[in-house]
């Protein structure tokens, strides 16, 4: 039979009422005292899964928990199958619902005040108010939430639960008044319960009557009896006295070990939910710096599986993304797999998204936007590809939790995890903490992707504001676009920040856009200028600065306009357009200057030619201190050495050429 099960989707209908602890009663009396009842039968019938009966945290609807009912009684034939099922509920055989939640453990009115505090915990149907109105006598009131419609079965499963909490404490069984019933045409079901003392609190009493007994004959005694009558009668009393001191105290301990069993109980399995918190805020505070503090997609993906390992007790994490033209479900980042030829190949080829042949459970996943949970894979394979059930085998695959990546209605992947070696099954409870997940992804996904579309959107503008200005003269084409390699050379050669970096290849790339502003007559003269047309063709720097201040710059990229507008300065002061010394003048401005001299000097013009590499290498050593910084010239020449040139400068005009030289 087929059971790939489907998690529960909020979309659906049917308001969540029930915790899966109530239905865990019944569960447990069936195997106990009805082990003939198909369990998985009752549980489909009821369209409940295996695993989201068994997990704490899931909820059921009202109509869920009546078609239990409804099918466990014809199974039983016991009308009164769900009173049966509310005493089951802390009889030994049971785990005992109530002795993991019931924490007085002094007496059963602190149990039954504790109901009212903690029933909240397992039913959204009704409300329970309990007050103490006597000696071991509560009332016990449950009135129904708006919009909820329970059954009568369920008045019966309360009562059940009343005479349990007396089992719970080795009382008798209580007595039940039920004077107001919701389905009897009351507004409440009110309930009077009453039960007898315990044996603890029985012998307890007779010690101290016992020892009233003894205390007053011992008095008594010397003035009837002779002392040897009197100390012979004396002995006869305290050894009955010690007998019912021994025989209470014996009690005592015995239901303190009942109690220290329950409370033990209770606090394992409160410790347990506290780290299961804990550990899932950490959790999600750590994918939530992950997304935050990466720019890149991988970087971020490769981020929230480290925290996925090392949060989640999970063998294998993946997360599978579609790629740009949706064809292919390709991974992206993963742990807990061995980096082999099946690992390559999924990053490569991954699964097809536009097959209608595809039918494997992550390609499911995905188009459905519903997760799954698959505990044994074998249940599956008639629902899958050859293809995905290769895959599967050679993976080692045997249970497994995938979930959608999902933004605003639209699929981007799939988040999948699964046990390979350890033996604890899933349950809804790990589906419900990797959809909670899942949408953080999807956003940083999408965030990341308008980010990378701005960066495209921004590259295709600079490309454009570039080829606008070299387009008007072909002969110094190209000069922004090498001035910019240089100037990323300098910047790497120096180790600085790539953010930095990648500021200077915007400022590089529009060093010289304001000449956009100058006469062509000026710009394309194949003669010297003179004085006049040089100082018109000085006024680019400025025009640069005053156009790219226009631009909403972000970030460090504000930077942008005064380093572009100051490549011309100098360190003497001699530059323009402001005359800016040494300290004045940006480290970026002075990173494009001896990109932009030597780029200049080594390219043909319209009034010379190209000058020799060396002797232009010659020339920014030779301007240090006064026009160029040290360190960016030295570090220019380190990266030009570094690149596959024929040519190695060596400082002091000493240089080896190669053949097929770069200025032959």
């Amino acid at each position: 039979m087929l059971h790939i099960s489907e998690a529960y989707d909020p979309r659906l209908s049917g308001q969540q009422l029930y915790n899966s602890r109530i239905l865990y009663s019944y569960l447990m009396l069936i195997k106990s005292q009805y082990s003939y009842i198909n369990i998985d039968e009752l549980l489909k019938y009821a369209g409940i899964e295996s695993y989201q009966a068994e997990d704490e945290g899931h909820w059921f609807t009202q109509k869920q928990i009546n078609r239990f009912h409804e099918l466990l009684r014809e199974k039983t034939n016991n009308q009164n199958i769900a009173r049966e099922a509310g005493k089951y509920a802390s009889s030994p055989g049971a785990l005992g619902m109530m002795r993991r939640y019931v924490l007085g453990l002094i007496g059963p009115e602190n149990a039954y005040e504790l109901i009212g505090k903690y029933a909240s915990k397992l039913t959204k149907s009704s409300s329970y108010e309990v007050k103490t109105i006597g000696p071991n006598k509560v009332e016990i009131q449950v009135s129904p939430n708006e919009g909820a419609q329970e059954e009568p079965y369920q008045c019966e499963n309360r009562q059940g639960f009343w005479e349990g909490i007396s089992i719970l404490f080795n009382y008798s069984l209580p007595q039940i008044e039920h004077p107001e019933c919701i389905f009897e045409g009351g507004k409440s079901c009110r309930y009077i319960v009453s039960w007898q003392e315990s044996r603890s609190e029985l012998w307890r009493k007779r010690r101290f009557i016992a020892g009233i007994v003894f205390l007053c004959i011992s008095l008594l005694l010397p003035f009837v009896f002779s002392p040897i009558v009197s100390s012979l009668i004396m002995s006869i009393f305290i050894s009955l006295f010690l007998i019912i001191h021994v025989q209470s105290k014996s009690i005592e301990v015995d239901e303190l070990k009942n109690a220290v069993h329950n409370l033990s109980g209770s606090s394992d399995t409160l410790i347990d939910q506290v780290n299961l918190i804990y550990e899932n805020s950490l959790l999600i505070n750590e994918i939530g710096q992950a997304l935050s503090n990466e720019s890149d997609l991988d970087g971020i993906l490769t981020k929230v599986v480290n925290v996925l390992q090392k949060r989640l007790n999970y063998d294998r994490g993946l997360i599978l993304l579609a790629d740009d033209k949706r064809t292919r479900l390709i991974s992206r980042a993963g742990y807990g797999y061995e980096l082999n030829e099946l690992s390559k190949f999924m990053m490569s080829t991954g699964f097809h998204l536009d097959k209608s042949s595809s039918k494997g459970i992550f390609i499911n996943c995905f188009h459905k936007q519903k997760p799954f949970l698959i505990n044994n894979i074998d249940d599956i394979k008639d629902d899958l590809s050859n293809r995905s059930l290769d895959f599967a085998k050679k993976v080692g695959v045997k249970s497994f939790v995938c979930c959608p990546i999902v933004y605003e209605g639209e699929s981007l992947g799939v988040l999948a995890v699964d046990n390979l070696k350890t033996k604890k099954p899933l349950v809804q409870t790990d589906i419900n903490v990797l959809m909670g997940i899942a949408p953080q992804i999807a956003v940083g996904i999408h965030n990341i992707r308008l980010v990378e579309a701005k960066l495209k959107q921004f590259q295709s503008i600079l490309q454009a504001l570039v080829a606008s200005t070299e387009a008007r003269d072909p002969v110094t084409a190209g000069h922004s676009e090498r001035v910019t390699e240089y100037a990323v050379g300098i910047c790497k050669e120096l180790g600085l920040p790539p953010d930095y970096t990648d500021m200077i290849r915007v400022a590089a790339s529009l060093h010289d856009y304001g000449k956009i502003g100058v006469d062509d007559s000026i710009l394309k003269k194949n003669s010297r200028l003179n004085d006049i047309e040089y100082e018109h063709i000085k006024t680019h720097a400025s025009k640069t600065k005053n156009i790219l201040q226009r631009v909403n710059f972000e970030g460090i990229y504000k930077e942008v306009p005064e380093i572009a507008a100051s490549h011309h300065e100098k360190l003497d002061g001699s530059g323009y357009p402001l005359g800016l010394n040494e300290d004045a003048i940006p480290f970026g401005g002075k990173i494009i200057a001896v990109a932009d001299v030597f780029e200049a000097l080594t390219s043909r013009r319209h009034y010379r030619d190209p000058m020799p590499v060396n002797e232009a290498l010659d020339y920014l050593v030779e301007k240090i201190g006064t026009h160029f910084d040290n360190k960016c010239v030295d570090a220019f020449i380190g990266y030009f050495n570094s690149q596959e040139y024929n040519i190695q400068y060596i400082p002091k005009g000493k240089f080896y050429s190669l053949p097929n030289g770069f200025n032959s």
